[in-house]
C-alpha cells in the first residue's frame, strides 16, 4: 500500500514507514517563534529546567504582531525577546522585515521536506514548499526549544483534485475559500490536506502559499503541494532525486477526496462572521463597505498587490471609504515601489502601511469601530478580529477587494 505526501515527509525524516495514526518523535529543522508568544514561550522554557537551546541556528525570531508598537505594554513582547536571543546567541532576528509566514519561505528557511513549527496556526503555509509545517503553542514550542524534538500524530489526508484553467476573475483565494465552505471549518481535523490537478501546478508560488495558509480554518494540521520545478527554482535546490521522493504513490490511500473543474469556480466571500459562510460575489454584491483591506500572510503578495493596481489604475476609490494597503513584507514592499504598483495604489487613494499584521490581527492599522463593514484579503473574519466586535468582516480576493474598493459597495471584479 503506497503513501501520501505528508507519510512521505514524515516517514523520509524518519528513515522508516510511517501510517496515519502512528505517534512519532520528531527531530525540528526549524522554529519560528512571533513577538506575541516569545514571553511565554521563554518563561516555560526555563520553568522546564532548560538553560540552553538545543540549536540557535534553527530558531527564528519574528516580530510583526506588535510593530509598530500600539500599547506601551507592547514593548514588553520585544524587550523580553531581545534578552533571550542575545543570550542564547539567536541569530536569526527579523525585526522590521515582515509577516512571520512569508518570511519563512521568502529568506530561505524552508524547504521541501522540512520539519517546521510556529507559535502561530498560520504556519501551515510552508506547505506550499512541500513541507510540514504547523501551529504549536507556547509550552510545546519551550519543550522543542530545549530538545529538538517533538512528537506528532500522523495524520489522514484529503486529496484536493483540480483540473483546468480558472476564469480570469478567479484567484487562488477564491479556491480556498470555496473548499473551505465545501469542507466546513471542521471538516478536515488534524488532517493534511494535499493539492494536485493541472490548476494546481499551473499556480505561482504565491498563489500555492494562499491556499496552504488557509487549510486551518478547515481544521488541518497542515496543507501540502508536491514539490516541483517551481518550488525548486524558488528554494534554490537542484537535488531532483529529493522532489521525487516528495511524491505520494499512486495507490496512496486517502481519507476523502475532492475534485473540481477549475472552470466552476467563481468570486466568493466568506460572510460575517465565520470562514465557512461561503457566498458567490453575486449573492451579495451591492453591500455597503466602510474600509477594504488588502494584506496578510494570506493576500499581502507583490501579486496580490498588482491584482489589485491592474484594477484601480488611473482610478480613484469610492469616496468616504478607507483602502489600507498592507505588504507582507519589506521586499514586497520595495518590489512594489520599482515597478510603481504602490504609486498606482497609492494615487487610487491606498494608504500604505508598513509591512506586518496590523489590521489582520486587530493591533492596529485601521481596526473597526462599531457598526462598519470591512472586505478583507486575510485569513479570518471571527466577531472582534479586526476591532469592535460589533463590526463585520467580508474575506475576499485582491481582485475583488480591488473592485469594492471603487465601487464603495461588494463587487465582482
Amino acid at each position: 500500500m503506497g503513501h501520501t505526501l505528508v507519510e512521505k515527509i514524515l516517514g523520509r525524516k524518519l528513515n522508516r514507514e510511517v501510517r496515519p495514526g502512528d505517534m512519532l518523535t520528531l527531530p525540528v529543522d526549524w522554529c519560528m517563534v512571533d513577538d506575541i508568544m516569545a514571553p511565554f514561550a521563554i518563561e516555560k522554557f526555563y520553568e522546564m529546567g532548560f538553560t540552553k537551546l538545543y540549536d540557535p541556528d534553527k530558531v527564528v525570531f519574528i516580530y510583526d504582531h506588535f510593530l509598530p508598537t500600539t500599547r506601551v505594554e507592547d514593548v514588553r513582547q520585544i524587550k523580553e525577546a531581545d534578552a533571550f536571543a542575545k543570550e542564547q546567541g539567536i541569530r536569526h532576528i527579523h525585526r522590521t522585515d515582515g509577516i512571520c509566514h512569508q518570511l519563512m519561505v521568502e529568506k530561505g528557511y524552508i524547504k521541501p521536506g522540512d520539519i517546521a513549527f510556529g507559535t502561530d496556526s498560520h504556519t501551515v503555509t510552508y506547505g506550499a514548499m512541500g513541507a510540514f509545517s504547523t501551529g504549536i503553542g507556547y509550552t510545546e514550542m519551550a519543550a522543542i526549544l530545549g530538545t529538538g524534538e517533538t512528537w506528532v500524530k500522523v495524520p489522514a489526508s484529503i486529496k484536493v483534485v483540480i483540473d483546468g484553467t480558472l476564469p480570469e476573475n478567479v484567484t487562488s483565494k477564491d479556491v480556498i475559500l470555496k473548499i473551505i465552505g465545501d469542507l466546513s471549518a471542521c471538516g478536515a481535523t488534524y488532517e493534511s490536506m494535499e493539492f494536485t490537478g493541472s490548476a494546481m501546478e499551473e499556480m505561482s508560488i504565491a498563489s500555492r502559499m494562499t491556499m496552504a495558509n488557509m487549510v486551518v480554518e478547515a481544521g488541518a494540521k497542515c496543507g501540502l503541494f508536491y514539490p516541483d520545478e517551481k518550488t525548486a527554482s524558488y528554494c534554490g535546490i537542484e537535488t531532483k532525486e529529493m522532489l521525487e521522493a516528495l511524491q505520494p504513490d499512486e495507490d496512496a490511500t486517502y481519507e476523502k477526496e475532492l475534485h473540481y473543474k477549475a472552470m466552476d469556480f467563481v468570486p466568493v466571500v466568506a460572510c460575517p462572521s465565520l470562514v465557512d459562510q461561503i457566498k458567490p460575489v453575486n449573492e451579495v454584491k451591492g453591500t455597503k463597505v466602510d474600509q477594504v483591506f488588502l494584506g496578510s500572510c494570506t493576500n499581502g503578495r507583490l501579486e496580490d498587490l498588482q491584482m489589485a493596481a491592474q484594477i484601480l489604475k488611473g482610478k480613484k476609490i469610492a469616496p468616504y471609504l478607507k483602502f489600507i494597503v498592507t505588504p507582507a513584507s519589506q521586499k514586497i514592499y520595495r518590489e512594489a515601489l520599482k515597478d510603481d504598483t504602490l504609486e498606482i495604489l497609492s494615487d487610487a487613494g491606498a494608504i500604505i502601511t508598513t509591512p506586518g499584521c496590523g489590521l489582520c490581527c486587530g493591533r492596529g492599522g485601521g481596526i473597526l469601530s462599531d457598526g462598519e463593514v470591512v472586505l478583507a484579503t486575510n485569513n479570518r473574519n471571527f466577531l472582534g478580529r479586526m476591532g469592535s466586535s460589533q463590526s463585520q468582516i467580508y474575506l475576499a480576493s485582491p481582485k475583488t477587494a480591488a473592485a469594492t474598493a471603487l465601487a464603495g459597495v461588494i463587487t465582482e471584479p
